[in-house]
């Protein structure tokens, strides 16, 4: 990140919240690349979606050989100078099944290795607290009257010039 000087313009609790105000700047003709938003209290978030079988980690494991192994069957199925349409086609096919096969008994392998500790599947994702829109300084005063029509709320001590600290945010409204 560069080291320019930065002016908080606004704080939200949802990014939807900080994309809309960066919208409506671009939408007004601010130079939207002297902004950024940047989440604050990073937190993961590990959704569980499942419970981990002997079946499903085999169709996970096969799902994820058999992509490659279409890739690579058909790369090589490309060197045939003769036909290479009939023959890269084949040949993906072939790796397709091969990489299937070997994709599901690897994940096999893995699940029964390690003997029910994470019979779980999840989704991980990190989650910031709040966003804040934070814009350069020299052109912050710009940016928080375009915001005041937008009808957003400064952050809590923002020193942007001509804005008071009044110690609201845009989801106290």
């Amino acid at each position: 990140m560069d080291e320019r000087n930065r002016t908080t313009l606004a704080s939200y609790s949802l990014y939807e919240e900080a994309e809309r105000a960066v919208d409506y700047l671009s939408d007004q003709g601010f130079p939207v690349e002297r902004v950024a938003i940047i989440g604050h209290d990073l937190k993961l978030v590990e959704q569980v979606v499942g419970r981990l079988t002997y079946g499903r980690a085999a169709l996970s494991g096969a799902a994820s050989g058999a992509v490659p192994g279409a890739l690579i069957g058909w790369l090589f199925g490309l060197l045939d100078w003769l036909n290479p349409v009939v023959s890269s086609l084949l040949l993906a096919l072939y790796g397709l099944i091969f990489g299937a096969v070997v994709g599901a008994l690897l994940g096999l392998l893995v699940h029964a290795m390690q003997r029910g500790r994470r019979d779980f599947t999840s989704v991980s994702a990190m989650q910031p607290s709040r966003y804040e829109v934070v814009v350069d300084a020299d052109v912050a005063a710009r940016a928080a009257a375009l915001l005041d029509r937008l009808g957003s709320a400064p952050a809590t001590g923002t020193t942007a010039p001509g804005r008071p600290a009044t110690g609201t945010t845009a989801t106290d409204r």
